[in-house]
């Protein structure tokens, strides 16, 4: 054999010898994957997807995100667009339909009513919860749920606590809006409104950095409920500004949701993220049962 041809062997033999040396460093992480993939008792574990409402984005779900994959979950938080109830829950549902086996779905405040929406008519959704968050029935709108009982501090007139800002392509009078950080009359501003309970260092963080809520969404009738047919839990901040704690009660309790009182106000997932998580698990395991 001359040299070119041994060369061609040798180059032959290193290129088998690197496949199988792949394939077995491989397999022990498959099986690390399924493992990771099913609880102690075999069933496969839900996919949790958590949906933010207005004023914020998914890194309001860092922290309950991090103990979830501790506990060897798939989690995602896909943005939430706060242009309107139906166009949000079709851009979710569209997210949805990508996700394979069973899926628990979770939202905070106007996230509440997106998932609602999206849920409907997906059979890999076992099971919602719903974190300081509107849980509404056909028909209904933010506006109408926030102004059913009285205590919410984003129900004075707009221009009080509003930064009203056109954006483009908006329908005719549709404006974007954004919470205003400081006090103003009877509104308590940023920090004690919507973010009561956070240390004030980061709720300047979360006001600097938070996402327009279209303020037509506001006016959007909700669709058929998915809480109609899918079992749902609900984690209630007695202490709650935006939408009061003895609405989010009702709400819950119409729905039939197993409902956890928390002391913390609007953004119990900041605040109080060990307990929105172990609401998240117990819904995660009645999940894979289902």
């Amino acid at each position: 054999m001359n040299v070119r041809g041994i060369r061609l062997r040798m180059s032959r033999m290193l290129a088998a010898a690197c496949v199988l040396a792949a394939t077995g460093a491989l397999v022990p992480a498959a099986q690390g994957a399924a493992q990771a993939s099913t609880d102690r008792s075999g069933a496969p574990k839900p996919t949790i997807v958590l949906v933010h409402g207005a004023w914020a984005d998914a890194s309001s779900w860092n922290a309950v995100i991090g103990r979830l994959q501790r506990d060897g979950y798939t989690v995602t938080a896909p943005p939430n667009p706060l242009r309107g109830v139906a166009y949000d829950a079709q851009t979710l549902k569209n997210y949805l339909a990508t996700i394979q086996g069973p899926i628990v779905l979770v939202g905070h405040s106007y996230g509440g009513m997106v998932i609602t929406n999206a849920a409907t008519g997906n059979p890999n959704v076992k099971a919602l919860v719903y974190d300081d968050a509107y849980i509404p029935a056909q028909g209904e709108t933010v506006f109408q749920i926030n102004a059913a009982k009285p205590g919410s501090c984003v129900t004075l007139d707009p221009s009080i606590f509003l930064n009203l800002v056109p954006y483009p392509g908006s329908p005719q009078g549709d404006v974007d809006a954004y919470l205003k950080t400081a006090p103003n009359g009877a509104y308590t501003g940023f920090a004690d409104c919507f973010a009561n309970g956070v240390p004030r260092s980061q709720a300047q963080l979360l006001a600097a950095g938070q996402r327009p809520f279209a303020v037509s969404a506001g006016s959007e009738a909700s669709g058929v409920p998915a809480w109609k047919t899918i079992p749902s839990w609900a984690v209630v901040g007695t202490a709650d500004h935006v939408i009061p704690p003895a609405e989010q009660l009702a709400m819950a309790t119409r729905a039939d949701a197993r409902i956890t009182k928390v002391k913390a106000g609007h953004l119990s997932l900041i605040t109080r993220p060990g307990t929105v998580t172990n609401v998240i698990l117990d819904a995660a395991r009645a999940a894979g049962r289902a």
